[in-house]
């Protein structure tokens, strides 16, 4: 008997209309109306079509772990963005808020070091932030650190996210117990990613700059799985490791995880003074190579993404530190304005002069050239 497949509607307009199916695992994308002929419509469909789905039921489908779930106001909400966007019209659709530098390891590729001042986001100052973004459109909020699992307020603040967006969740897997994952599902969380920089433990917890924590994030994706999340697993490319993929990917299917994300090192924060580090373009065509046939679980490679469709950051994307400050993203350091002295749609706003939106290179890269 062969596999059922299941349909899911994404959208649908006078000027557009598209529905996914998925076939033995693989999400298939159809895309009729006026719009569909723009390419901006087609490459974003050609990012997800024939992909592998994080994770597909008969009534909900998850395709990827940074994208909301369909159905759902969240998505709606993203997909009416995305025609926006069409229009000139930015929205931050992700918007990462970094509620505590406080952090067990110290990784040497930190790009938002702890200062010693012991700075975190008072828990009634983020919530005003996640509503002010809420209603600027945003439908991904991340909470990030530092450590964010050391924040005893944690779940209050992912309950403050409701349905207009999707949360997640940045962890090492220091204080990521099996009683804070069931806490965190149980105030909506939807989606964990668990970070590391090599599927070797040495390697990794060298990296991280203290000795367990790949054991630590293995429990980690073991407790998150056992709460019902989903997990992405988010490994941090590097020249030395480009050797990794095969195992990165092998690791994520035997934990089980539902993505696999490849993301780019960028020299900043403690690495900043650094040289050769990013993937030379042998690297990228080896990462693109690995990709393109690589089977479950789904892959989300942002190298890619950038390559695509240009820099995310003060287009899509938006930052906020432990001190207030707002980064058009978290790898370039350059603030906008601070949460604690105006709204954040007035800083969004200024953002708009952020000189690199949609730069097929990263900023913050350029001085490798």
């Amino acid at each position: 008997m062969e596999p059922k497949a299941f349909s899911y509607h994404l959208y649908s307009s006078p000027l557009l209309r598209a529905t996914a199916s998925v076939q033995e695992g693989r999400v298939m994308v159809e895309v009729n109306g006026p719009l569909a002929r723009l390419q901006a419509i087609r490459s974003s469909m050609d990012m997800i079509d024939g992909q592998v789905a994080a994770l597909a039921k008969e009534d909900a489908l998850s395709l990827s772990t940074w994208i909301p779930p369909v159905p759902s106001i969240a998505f709606d909400r993203l997909a009416k963005s995305h025609i926006r966007a069409l229009m000139g019209l930015r929205t931050p659709d992700q918007v990462t808020i970094s509620i505590t530098e406080e952090c067990p390891n110290r990784c040497v590729h930190c790009a938002l070091p702890d200062s010693g001042q012991k700075m975190r986001l008072s828990p009634d100052l983020v919530k005003d932030l996640i509503h002010q973004v809420l209603d600027l459109g945003t439908t991904l909020v991340i909470f990030d650190g530092g450590e964010p699992t050391l924040y005893r307020e944690l779940p209050e603040l992912v309950a403050a996210v409701g349905d207009r967006a999707i949360s997640t969740l940045f962890t090492s897997g220091a204080g990521f117990t099996a009683d804070l994952a069931v806490r965190l599902k149980e105030a909506g969380l939807y989606a964990v990613n668990v970070s590391l920089d090599s599927p070797v433990p040495e390697e990794h917890d060298a990296m991280r700059g203290r000795i367990g924590v790949f054991r630590e994030a293995m429990r980690a994706v073991e407790n998150a799985l056992s709460a019902g999340l989903l997990v992405d697993i988010y490994a941090v490319l590097r020249h030395k490791n480009i050797t990794r993929l095969q195992g990165f990917h092998e690791l994520a299917r035997k934990t089980g995880a539902h993505e696999l994300t490849f993301f780019e090192v960028v020299p900043t924060g403690r690495w900043s003074l650094q040289r050769g580090v990013a993937l030379t373009g042998r690297d990228h065509s080896a990462l693109n190579a690995f990709v393109s046939r690589a089977g479950a679980p789904r892959i989300f490679s942002v190298p890619e993404a950038l390559r695509r469709f240009g820099c995310f950051a003060g287009r899509n994307w938006m930052h906020i530190t432990p001190s207030g400050e707002v980064y058009p993203c978290a790898c370039y350091p350059q603030s906008y304005g601070n949460v604690l002295q105006e709204p954040v749609r007035r800083i969004w706003g200024r953002m708009g002069r952020f000189p690199h939106k949609g730069s097929r290179l990263c900023p913050m890269r350029r001085r490798e050239e």
